[in-house]
């Protein structure tokens, strides 16, 4: 990590008696050593006895029909076991309503029909005994289509419908007679791409089958979920599944819900009674597998000529697939970033012949914010004022959609600390007026919010005769430390050492636990770790009370404490005492348990009266050489306000990380359609660009780090999707700086430069 961001991070005292706990200090990953030795086992690693490999056939069209599927050569090909398709596989149901159904990535099951909706949709699959002979065998495969003209037209203006109606999510005021009274006015709309998940790590699913029950082993987000999505798609009762993933190579939201690929290998497995394996191919994580929406927002914002917000109304629409309804939430953070006594957020659907689309990290908030903060920067330039003195002018404490304070929100001080680490106060403001030899120098700001949020979920804490704990509990860790936060929380309420701390996670069959999606998991998990490790202890002083034998023996137990490992009287040291491992082994007791339990937000106390959510500012240097038609984003400064900052080290790679991708963003990334066949045209990674090792500026982060208390007695909230928002109307704001060029379609082209 550069020693920049570390110098900028405060550890947090524990909130336990121990003096060790790591809880709060840049902390290494406990998974860490696994990964770099390939020990690590991920979704296709795995390999049974008698696996098989299945191949998918997808569609050539992206409207239409099939008329027939010839399969007689594939079938006869050395090594094929099997050949489905709509025309020979017993039908799947689709997810029915209910809390204990789940979310599938794609509604429409598997080889439902005949009706072809979008390029890359799956038509048929081969499974071989080799992935040789099923890639062959699926090559010869002829299916013969009606094709229609797909619509993947990127004007998003299509008139609302009865089934498609305009969609008010946020209103207050009379935002018409405010925008149409306000003497300073800004009337724009802003573009954001189709945009392609592209994690490192493709989809991919082992089935295995053994005659009563399955077990898949997976790249998924959410293993209870999809456990659920499975059980009601298959007809299969729930105990009779188990799903795992013990690690993932990142999903960004993608393997949130379960694709059909899954089912491809489920169903085959029980066909075959033997394991099978598929993976999606890297042209294939363009159409089958989810995407971010291309998004259309017009924006209207009326102020004073001191800069107070009169007005802001913001319309937008996105993208959805012909069967699903999805809508990216463009409007999450308008209504509460700034104050304003008028506000209407509207939005509509509409159908393109594309995939399902699917959250991507930020959902609703980084599309939405690009256009939002895009529009406060043109405002501020209209206004002839001070970019981040707009902003603090319009600061709020109170979240103006429902009237409720902000549990914690220090927006104003990220503005001020970013302003100050970037160098803000030296920022002139004309076009292109900062220099760096030869180049001109752009700098823009932007901010961020995202929601605090926090589910139910439960863990079970053991402590073990050989003197290490366990903790357990069916959520994943996709990348972000997971298993270490759960290490770091056990070491700061037992002061047991990391190295004799086990996490189990990953797995269906364990406790239930939440998805990985939302910046939910860390504020959903640690009050259960938390409790069940308080319960553990509990017990094991009751044991050491009950024991005959034990020193401790017939001692009241509220006299007894449990610290760094050892039961002990209270006012005694822990040095006094005797480890927990003796005294369960002189009681002859393998263990002592306790199941910690975590309650969802709205259902504390604390939390029913006040607003939560995360806060963040990003500064963003470009430098722009004219002569060659160059940019680059040279500087990234961000202020992150995301409560108690638990492992600073991880927290600062995630703010890191989405800086990268943010430039992604703004600079590289967008799917593009061939217009005839809706074909992504730029399903690889030599023709879709994403952000390399050369394009990363310099990123320096910090952390405010205050405790969010309505969050739980740690005050952690979520930061995984906070430092993505904002960062490309940051980057947006610094071309303009430079340049003069107002650019409201994402991504930044040479082509939108060369008019300056």
């Amino acid at each position: 990590m550069p020693e920049a961001i570390l110098d900028a991070i405060q550890p947090s005292s524990s909130q336990s008696g121990n003096t060790s706990s790591v809880l709060g200090k840049p902390t290494p990953r406990i998974d860490g050593p696994l990964k770099t030795t390939g020990t690590a086992q991920y979704a296709v690693d795995y390999h049974f006895h008698g696996m098989t490999y299945a191949w998918p056939v997808s569609s050539t069209i992206g409207s239409g029909k099939i008329v027939s599927i010839d399969s007689a050569q594939a079938q006869k090909m050395p090594g094929v076991l099997l050949v489905l398709h709509h025309g020979n596989i017993a039908s799947l149901y689709r997810v029915g309503p209910g809390s204990f159904s789940g979310r599938a990535g794609e509604s429409r099951p598997l080889f439902a029909d005949d009706v072809v909706r979008y390029y890359g949709q799956y038509v048929a699959m081969v499974v071989a005994e080799t992935l040789e002979q099923a890639q062959a065998a699926a090559a010869t495969i002829q299916v013969q289509y009606q094709a229609d003209k797909p619509n993947v037209s990127t004007e998003l203006n299509d008139p609302q419908t009865p089934e498609l109606p305009l969609h008010t999510e946020s209103k207050r005021g009379d935002v018409e007679a405010g925008f149409a009274s306000a003497p300073v006015q800004i009337d724009a709309t802003y573009v954001t791409p189709t945009v392609t998940h592209n994690p490192m790590e493709m989809h991919g699913t082992v089935a295995v089958w053994d005659g009563a029950r399955f077990t898949l082993y997976e790249s998924s987000q959410g293993v209870v979920n999809h456990l659920n999505v499975m059980a009601e798609m298959l007809g299969v009762p729930r105990e009779n599944i188990q799903v795992i993933c013990r690690f993932m190579g990142s999903g960004f939201g993608g393997k949130l819900f379960p694709w059909p690929h899954s089912l491809m290998a489920a169903i085959a497995s029980r066909e075959l009674v033997r394991p099978v394996k598929i993976y999606v191919p890297r042209d294939l994580m363009f159409t089958a597998v989810g995407h971010r929406p291309e998004t259309q927002q017009r924006i209207r914002i009326g102020a004073q000529h001191d800069g107070k917000l009169v007005s802001i109304h913001q319309d937008y629409r996105n993208q959805t697939s012909l069967g699903d309804d999805f809508r990216e939430n463009c409007g999450e953070a308008t209504p509460l970033l700034y104050s304003t006594p008028n506000l209407l957020v509207t939005s509509a659907l509409v159908r393109r012949n594309i995939g399902a689309p699917t959250p991507m990290r930020g959902p609703g908030a980084v599309p939405g914010l690009f256009a939002l903060e895009s529009a406060m920067d043109e405002l501020a330039i209209k206004l002839g004022m001070d970019p981040v003195e707009l902003r603090i002018k319009n600061d709020t404490l109170t979240d103006e959609s429902n009237g409720k304070p902000f549990s914690s929100r220090h927006y104003k001080e990220c503005l001020q600390v970013g302003a100050e680490h970037f160098g803000w106060a030296k920022r002139t403001p004309a076009v292109g007026s900062m220099k760096q030899g030869d180049l001109v120098l752009g700098w823009g700001v932007a901010g961020a919010s995202w929601g605090a949020f926090r589910g139910g979920a439960q863990t079970v804490v053991s402590l073990l005769d050989d003197g290490s704990v366990r903790a357990s509990c069916a959520t994943q860790d996709v990348g972000t430390g997971t298993y270490t936060i759960f290490a770091q929380v056990l070491n700061d309420k037992t002061g047991i050492p990391l190295n004799r701390i086990q996490v189990i996670l990953g797995d269906s069959s364990l406790i239930p636990g939440p998805t990985s999606g939302g910046s939910v998991v860390t504020a959903t998990v640690i009050p259960a770790i938390a409790d069940g490790a308080e319960k553990a202890m509990q017990t094991m002083l009751e044991l050491a009370a009950n024991t005959p034998g034990s020193p401790f023996q017939g001692k009241p137990v509220s006299s007894l404490a449990f610290t760094d490992g050892m039961v002990h009287i209270k006012t005694q040291p822990a040095s006094s005492g005797q480890s927990f491992q003796s005294l369960l082994r002189l009681a002859n007791v393998e263990a002592v348990h306790g199941e910690g339990q975590s309650a969802p937000l709205y259902a504390l106390p604390q939390a029913r009266n006040v607003s939560t959510h995360s806060f963040g500012v990003h500064f963003a240097e470009v430098t722009w050489d004219a002569g060659i038609a160059r940019l680059r984003v040279s500087r990234i400064v961000s202020v992150i306000d995301a409560g108690r900052i638990l492992n600073p080290k991880a927290g600062a790679n995630q703010i890191l990380g989405a800086a990268v991708m943010g430039v992604g963003m703004a600079m590289l990334e967008q799917t593009i359609y061939e217009p005839n066949t809706a074909h992504p045209i730029n399903n690889n990674f030599a023709d879709y660009l994403v952000s390399t090792a050369a394009d990363c500026p310099k990123i320096d982060v910090h952390f405010l780090d205050y405790p969010d208390l309505a969050m739980g007695e740690y005050g952690a909230r979520g930061i995984g999707e906070i430092g993505l928002a904002g960062v490309a109307p940051a980057i947006a704001n610094a071309v303009y700086h430079a340049t003069g060029v107002r650019v409201r379609k994402l991504p930044i082209t040479i082509e939108d430069l060369l008019q300056a």
